[in-house]
């Protein structure tokens, strides 16, 4: 039996009297897509932030490739191969494209910062950060400063950055947010294209990049999971109809 990439068992977190987490069980298999949906407050961020150690749960535990995980710090988890990115853009805008993703490579690899020797002049840097972007097909915008970019390219830039730590599994919490058709259509080739090589765990609002990407999708209502199947299996169910894809709020 192929072990879990992540696994959940028994996860809760509660802010007062809202339950953001309740009682979660989840098998996130390696190299699959696996989106999380649900309607606005269903606690899809909150899990994302526990699944990278931004926040720790009240009870459960999260287990990756097998080793518990639970009570590492968010440094501790990107070392082993865990990737986040987030709902808002979190670029350094002043920096070129290249040193954006160069700095990524020289924080996981434990190095100090020099700001006064730029990042992308270290070709221990530079090759993995332009590898990198590359991969995401901005590799001819490497020298353009980042805040020259379209809103879509820099989503791009977060997706360079986050393989630029070499991760397992990547946690993207709404990486179409705010973009047009064509640049989602855009991100959607790419994930499609990440997929063989890292595990992705998908929170996104557009439902038809959630079924054209995923291949599992847990649905989400007040922290609890009532559905996880294939897109076929999700689009079938009267619950998640009811709960959440009938009402029309994607």
């Amino acid at each position: 039996m192929v072990e879990p990439a992540l696994q959940i068992k028994g996860l809760c977190k509660s802010f007062g009297s809202l339950v953001a987490t309740d009682d979660l069980h989840l098998d996130i298999a390696p190299g699959e897509i696996h989106a999380i949906i649900g309607p606005n407050g269903a606690g899809k961020t909150t899990l994302i932030s526990q699944l990278s150690g931004e926040q720790s749960p009240d009870k459960g535990r999260i287990k990756f490739t097998g080793r518990d995980i639970t009570s590492l710090s968010m440094p501790a988890r990107a070392a082993l191969g865990l990737a986040r990115s987030f709902q808002i853009t979190s670029i350094f805008s002043d920096f070129s494209t290249l040193d954006n993703v160069a700095l990524a490579v020289q924080a996981h690899a434990g190095h100090s910062f020099h700001f006064w020797r730029p990042a992308n002049k270290a070709a221990a840097l530079r090759g993995p950060a332009l590898h990198a972007l590359e991969r995401i097909g901005l590799g001819k915008r490497a020298d353009e400063p980042a805040a020259n970019l379209s809103h879509g390219e820099q989503r791009q830039l977060e997706i360079a950055m986050a393989l630029a730590t070499e991760p397992a599994v990547m946690l993207l919490d709404e990486p179409m947010a705010g973009m047009g058709r064509d640049e989602t259509a855009n991100m959607v080739e790419i994930l499609q294209g990440l997929k063989s090589r890292h595990t992705i765990v998908l929170i996104e609002h557009d439902m038809d990049a959630v079924f054209a990407l995923a291949d599992r999708i847990t649905v989400l209502v007040y922290g609890r999971a009532i559905a996880t199947g294939r897109p076929e299996e999700i689009r079938a169910n009267d619950a998640v109809r009811a709960a959440y894809l009938g009402t029309g709020d994607a």
